[in-house]
Formats: structure tokens, C-alpha cells, sequence
């Protein structure tokens, strides 16, 4: 089959193909404009020492997190983390329409394509989709970079739009993710087998997930905990730190939020058991039986969610973190009669981490739209069924409802409960040590004065202090309630498309 042929069949389809092909190349593009800001921002180069400029900062931009060299990796780790939701976009819109392209792929394989052509195919549309999505990006934040070139009567940037990455950086990121994405999708249909007859699954296991995600939780806690001791035990071993507390950073993200994932799997199954075995309405039990047969549906609605939420936990902790130090800095300025002055910086920062933290769970909220309307429209057939039987479709409207929220509810505590440990092990308190301070109490010419100075002045000692920093219980319970909200809204907007699905015309057409 010659390429331009497969080009040509694997762009082919219906409005849902074409649909599918459009909301993954827009989700490659967000990907790309996250992964070039964040290289943009390592790219910033770090001045040479001078006497001007001791802390070598780059004073062309106006934002702290652009001028001190120390605040641009954890800018950038932002910046990446918003790449999750938006890859966890992708994967649930490469499923959209999958009963659809199914029965399409069967077609030419009885057309006398291969099995190896008919998943070249499939694999060559996602990659051609995040390929256009890719350049598509690329440009955007090409022509943004002029566009936002704004320099201020001093000359100062808000953003770092006179610095670009390497070529091979860039190069990485816009043909890295289709290639990524091409991947996935001949890992995700190593289970499948394309026949003339139709398309078949290797059937899934009876029995439920092993609670083996507990393990990596512990893992990715534990990674974090020991963050501390090893800047402790290595303190003036620069070389050695530079790796190890990055690596043990990565390591303990990853391992938790593939814990937190993974173990969705497990509550989702044991939400199944538990409403089967105590559930006396038909729409709970409905629900039971669909949590139990397919538990890695949670994991795969809620992987992006999830995600932000962990983050977002993490973060929470370090804002409750900042606010503690504030406000022991206020206290010890009032002991020695200071005006109680703070620095605010870190405060200010976690606002825009904060808009990041909701930016990712618009993007998830997304994908859980996609995955939901997927569902029912896959199982149409089985719906349609249902209300052929006799069933209501207000039963199946809360039977929906209850497949969604009964394994959302728990695994966003469980995803809030992680990321406030992960941001506690690192900082759980707050201290300062014992230190004295000259006041000189009289007016300002006498105070200036070293001959009458000394006489008005005393030395006040303030203590050692050290305080446990609260747990941020209102800030979790507004990510918690932002989460839950956007369960409901898309479960609002999957019981749109329920209504004609469940069309008895389904039983015939699909």
C-alpha cells in the first residue's frame, strides 16, 4: 500500500473520525505551547557576576520567577505539569468514535488489507493529527512571541520573548509528541485483533485490581520525605544535590500519581462491590455491575483530574507553608517594635501556581467530557436495549450518574490527600532562631548621631520559635468542591447525548 494511500484511508471517516482528528491535534497544540514555554524559560541565560549585579539576576524582565535564576526550574515544572492534563486529553479524544473506526478498519481488512496495514493505519492518524497540532503550535507561539515583544519604558519584559530555545529542543517537542502519541496508540492496540469479520478484544480479567498502588504512593511519599534528610546529610556537596534532589523530586511525583491512578482501578471495583452487595434500586445496581466489569474506566476518565488535584494539594501545602512563615516574620517584627513588615513574594507566586492549578482542571473537565460522551455512545446498543426492555431511561440517567460519582468521590480525596502529603514532607513547620536586634529609641538625629546614639539604644532578644504549619483544610475543600463540580457538569452534559442514544433506531443501525 502505497503511503500516500495510507495518508489518504487514514484521514478518511465520518464526522466522528473527523471530530476525533481535530480534538487531539488541538490537544498536541496546548501540549506544544506548554513544553516551548517552559524551554523558553530555561533558555533565559544567567548573567556573569559582576559588582552591580552579585546575585547574577537577569533585570530584563519584570517577574521575579524570570530574574532569579534559582525560580526558573520550578517556573518551568509548572509549566510542564499543565503538559498531563492536556496529554490526558488526548488519549480519551484518540478514543472517540472507537465502535465507529472499529467497524471502518474491518472493512478494509476485508478489502484485503493486512493486520499490520489496518494498524499502520489507525497509528498513522493519531500521529498525522498531533503532527498538524504540533506545527500548528509551533507557529502560534511563534507569531505570540512578536506579538507580546512589549518592552516597558526601561526596557524590562514581562515575558522571556527575547530568548528562544535550542533548535534541537524545539525540534524535540514538535515531532517528540507525535511520535509519542503514534506509540500509545500501537500500545493501546496490542489487545486487538482486526479480522474481516470485525474487530475483537482479549477479554478482561474477572477478577478486581490488587491494591498494589498503595506501593507506589508509599514510594512517591517516601521520595519526598527524604528530600530533607538529604540536603541535611550532604549540605556543601553541591554536585551530588544537583541530581539527587531532582531526581528524587521526579521519582516521587511520577510514582504517587501513578499510584493515585492506577488505584482508582481499585476503588472503582470495590465501589462496584460494595453498591451491588447494599444498592436495592435498578440504577444503582446497573452502576455495580458496569464498575465492576470495566474498573479501569476510572482510572482512564480520571487520570487528568487526578493529576491536577495532586499537584493542586501540593501546592496548597506550600501556600499554608508561605503564609505560616509570614506571619511568624510579622510576629517577631512586632517583638523588636518593627512595623511588622513581611515578605509577600512567595505569596504572590502561588497565586499564579494556583492559576495554573485551575487551568489544568478546565483542561481535565474537558476530557472527562470526551471520555463520558464516549461511554455512552460505545455502549449505545446496550442503552437502547435496556429501553426496549422496559427500563426507564430516568433509571439509566442515574445509573450514569451513580458509575460516575461513586468512584470520582473517593479518589479525589484520596488524590487531595496525597498532594498535601507530598507538600508536607517537605515542610511541616516553621522555625527561626534566637536573635537580637539594636533599637534605638529616640528620634531619628539622635539615633543618627554614634555619639548620643549608643546611650538610646537596647538590644532586644527574640527566641527561638518553631510553629507546625496548618493543614490547608479550606483551600482543599474549594479544589475539592471544584473537582466534584466538574464531575456534575459532565455528567450533565453526558445525559444530553443519553437521550439519543437510547433511540430504539440503535438496535438496528449500530
Amino acid at each position: 500500500m502505497r503511503p500516500a494511500t495510507l495518508v489518504r484511508l487514514a484521514l478518511a471517516g465520518s464526522r466522528t473520525d473527523t471530530a476525533r482528528v481535530v480534538l487531539t491535534a488541538l490537544s498536541a497544540l496546548l501540549a506544544t505551547l506548554a513544553g516551548l514555554a517552559a524551554l523558553t524559560v530555561l533558555a533565559i541565560p544567567t548573567p556573569l557576576a559582576t559588582d552591580e549585579n552579585r546575585n547574577r539576576w537577569s533585570e530584563q524582565y519584570h517577574n521575579a520567577l524570570l530574574v532569579e535564576p534559582g525560580l526558573r526550574g520550578g517556573t518551568a515544572f509548572a509549566l510542564l505539569m499543565l503538559m498531563i492534563p492536556v496529554l490526558a486529553l488526548a488519549g480519551q479524544c484518540a478514543r472517540l468514535g472507537a465502535p465507529a473506526r472499529d467497524r471502518r478498519l474491518a472493512a478494509i481488512r476485508l478489502a484485503g488489507a493486512t493486520p499490520g496495514q489496518v494498524t499502520g493505519l489507525a497509528v498513522l492518524e493519531t500521529g498525522v493529527a498531533a503532527l498538524l497540532g504540533t506545527l500548528v503550535g509551533l507557529g502560534a507561539y511563534l507569531v505570540g512571541r512578536d506579538l507580546l515583544h512589549r518592552p516597558d519604558a526601561q526596557g524590562r519584559l514581562a515575558l522571556p520573548t527575547d530568548v528562544l530555545p535550542s533548535p534541537a529542543a524545539m525540534a524535540a517537542v514538535v515531532l517528540g509528541l507525535p511520535v509519542v502519541a503514534a506509540l500509545t496508540t500501537a500500545l493501546m492496540l496490542r489487545t486487538v485483533t482486526m479480522s474481516p469479520l470485525g474487530v475483537s478484544r482479549k477479554a478482561a480479567r474477572e477478577r478486581g485490581p490488587g491494591p498494589w498502588a498503595g506501593l507506589l504512593i508509599g514510594l512517591g511519599l517516601t521520595s519526598f520525605l527524604a528530600v530533607r534528610p538529604a540536603m541535611y546529610q550532604l549540605d556543601g556537596n553541591a554536585e551530588v544535590l544537583g541530581w539527587l534532589v531532582p531526581l528524587l523530586f521526579a521519582v516521587g511525583a511520577l510514582a504517587a500519581m501513578i499510584g493515585v491512578v492506577i488505584g482508582t482501578g481499585w476503588i472503582s471495583y470495590h465501589c462496584g462491590r460494595l453498591l451491588r452487595r447494599h444498592a436495592r434500586r435498578p440504577a444503582a445496581l446497573l452502576a455495580a455491575g458496569r464498575l465492576m466489569a470495566d474498573p479501569w474506566a476510572g482510572s482512564r476518565t480520571f487520570a487528568a483530574l487526578l493529576a491536577a488535584l495532586i499537584f493542586g494539594g501540593g501546592a496548597a501545602a506550600q501556600r499554608a507553608y508561605f503564609a505560616a512563615r509570614e506571619q511568624l516574620d510579622r510576629d517577631q517584627g512586632q517583638l523588636v517594635g518593627a512595623d511588622g513588615g513581611a515578605d509577600t513574594f512567595y505569596l504572590s507566586t502561588m497565586n499564579l501556581v494556583d492559576a495554573a492549578v485551575a487551568v489544568a482542571i478546565l483542561i481535565a473537565t474537558g476530557g472527562l467530557i470526551v471520555a463520558l460522551v464516549e461511554g455512552i455512545v460505545a455502549r449505545r446498543r446496550a442503552y437502547a436495549a435496556l429501553v426496549a426492555t422496559g427500563v426507564p431511561r430516568a433509571t439509566l440517567s442515574r445509573s450514569v450518574a451513580w458509575q460516575a460519582l461513586a468512584p470520582a468521590v473517593p479518589a479525589i480525596l484520596l488524590a487531595l490527600t496525597v498532594g498535601t502529603l507530598l507538600g508536607r514532607g517537605l515542610v511541616s513547620e516553621v522555625s527561626t532562631g534566637v536573635s537580637s536586634t539594636e533599637i534605638c529609641e529616640a528620634t531619628t538625629a539622635l539615633c543618627a548621631d554614634p555619639a548620643t546614639r549608643e546611650q538610646y539604644t537596647r538590644i532586644v532578644y527574640t527566641p527561638e520559635v518553631q510553629r507546625a504549619v496548618a493543614v490547608p483544610l479550606e483551600q482543599l475543600a474549594w479544589l475539592g468542591a471544584g473537582a466534584l463540580g466538574a464531575v456534575l457538569v459532565t455528567v450533565g452534559v453526558g445525559l444530553l447525548f443519553l437521550r439519543a442514544s437510547t433511540a430504539l433506531d440503535e438496535l438496528r443501525t449500530a
